[in-house]
């Protein structure tokens, strides 16, 4: 054990030694059964004699923290030693910190319709976990390029340029851990102190927390069956948050005239707009309309995608494509605020793709998901106190409740409220329930406890909150 002690002066050094071993043990950081150094082995470190040392540990052995093993060493003792309480502190976090509190979770349940949460069983592990093990024998143990392994890049910019149209070489491309890096990077780069940052109403909390962490002041912007309202963006706004491909939580795509109008007012307000594109792989029906970001002419859209639904989400793995003209401050950010991500996930990740295993579980979990979806739209339906939104995509689906319908508390069952997504009031009375985690066999049954818990009032009133 490399055991950190510190001497001052020449004074009383058996009682410094003896001070720093117990501060220590009380915090912690030497834990029961911890073995010591030798006296003389750590004498010799400190330069001092080793009696000095050996009263100090005899003193901690009287005082029953340590207990000396004849023939094995000194021990930190087995007894259960009452750690040192940490000190309360008076530095306080900025306001918005303390406005914005932990983001709240739903527990996981046997019945689990949680949101953006992929099945792990469709993954290819095997493959996987050759594709990471060949990295690691390879043995790269140097800094890498802050916007990410150079292959990866250029394996996304082509996967994004078939399967989803964007217009991107690897120079445009910058690796992420998730989705919300990449947002906390462009929120570096691009906000002010007190901007005004427009995202959908309702829209997706994180981000909405993220801008207002950054000094931004958020305003929420209705959205209705063809996306963002435009008109009913503030003048102010310059950094605009939209979902495109599969509105968040609502499911709705943006119309292809709602998408021309939002570019030409980005164009018109000399503004940015952040297109996350988090889901659009699993597409059930209908064309997938243009991105933004390929129909930007101006050079005014930032697109941001994520490996977190495709792949499974513990591996943080997402991406930016961005303007040449914010490249070099957004690879400055990544590099200031961690650097980089791990080689050998990424270098893993762009064989992952270049052999065709991304596109080959794509099309396969896509027929799982397809199923699912089903199943779930076809009974809300079937049931007139919801109003299941269209959608043909990702991995949840929403539905309206119905004037005076609530929700019981259920036991078993996870969902998430539509409310929750709604930052502004008034919230809207729905459920938004996701597929990923559930397989069809427990999806009858969830939404079967599901809709025995919706009840009608004489009167409309706010649901009751979930569990």
């Amino acid at each position: 054990m490399d055991l950190h002690v510190t001497l001052e002066g020449r004074g009383d050094l058996a009682a410094q030694v003896y001070r720093q071993l117990l501060d220590a043990i009380l915090d912690g950081r030497l834990r029961s059964g911890e073995r010591l150094p030798p006296t003389r082995e750590l004498a010799g470190r400190l330069e001092i004699s080793r009696n000095t040392v050996a009263l100090a540990y005899d003193r901690l052995v009287a005082d029953g923290f340590l207990v000396g093993r004849a023939g094995a060493g000194t021990f930190v003792s087995a007894e259960p030693v009452r750690g040192r309480a940490a000190p309360k502190g008076v530095v306080l976090p900025r306001t918005v910190w303390r406005d914005i509190g932990t983001p709240p979770t739903t527990p996981h349940a046997p019945y689990d319709f949680r949101v953006g949460m992929p099945d792990p069983r469709l993954f290819p592990m095997e493959s996987w976990r050759r594709l990471v093990a060949r990295e690691l024998r390879a043995g790269a143990a140097t800094y890498g390029d802050p916007a990410g392994y150079e292959p990866l890049r250029e394996a996304i910019s082509r996967h994004i340029g078939i399967s989803r149209s964007v217009h991107a070489n690897a120079g445009d491309v910058l690796i992420t851990n998730g989705a919300q890096q990449a947002l906390d990077l462009i929120g570096r780069v691009l906000i002010e102190p007190g901007a005004v940052v427009a995202v959908e109403e309702p829209g997706y909390p994180p981000a909405r927390l993220l801008f207002r962490s950054l000094g931004a002041r958020v305003a929420g912007v209705p959205v209705d069956a063809e996306g963002i309202d435009v008109q009913a963006i503030p003048k102010t706004a310059r950094i605009v948050y939209v979902t495109p491909s599969h509105q968040f939580p609502l499911g709705t795509p943006m119309s292809l005239a709602r998408r021309a109008a939002l570019l030409t007012w980005a164009e018109r307000r000399r503004a940015v707009v952040i297109e996350d594109d988090y889901d659009s792989e699993f597409r059930f029906g209908d064309r997938p309309l243009e991105p933004l970001q390929s129909l930007d002419r101006a050079g005014r859209v930032i697109y941001v995608g994520s490996f977190s639904k495709t792949l499974l989400p513990m591996l943080r793995l997402g991406f930016l494509v961005a303007p040449a003209s914010l490249a070099p401050a957004l690879r400055t950010a990544r590099q200031l605020s961690d650097w980089h991500g791990e080689l050998p996930t990424q270098a893993a990740l762009a064989r992952f793709i270049d052999e065709g295993l991304l596109a080959r579980h794509i099309r396969k979990a896509t027929r799982e998901y397809a199923a699912r979806h089903a199943m779930i739209a076809n009974t809300l339906q079937e049931d007139d106190r919801l109003r299941p939104i269209p959608s043909t995509a990702g991995l949840h689906l929403c539905a309206r409740l119905a004037p005076g319908v609530s929700v019981r508390p259920m036991r078993g069952v996870a969902l998430e409220r539509l409310e929750a997504y709604c930052g502004e009031t008034p919230a809207q009375p729905g459920l938004v329930l996701g597929y990923g985690a559930i397989t069809r066999e427990r999806i009858p049954e969830g939404l079967r406890l599901l809709r025995r818990s919706l009840r009608m009032s004489a009167s409309p009133e706010p649901p009751v909150s979930l569990p």
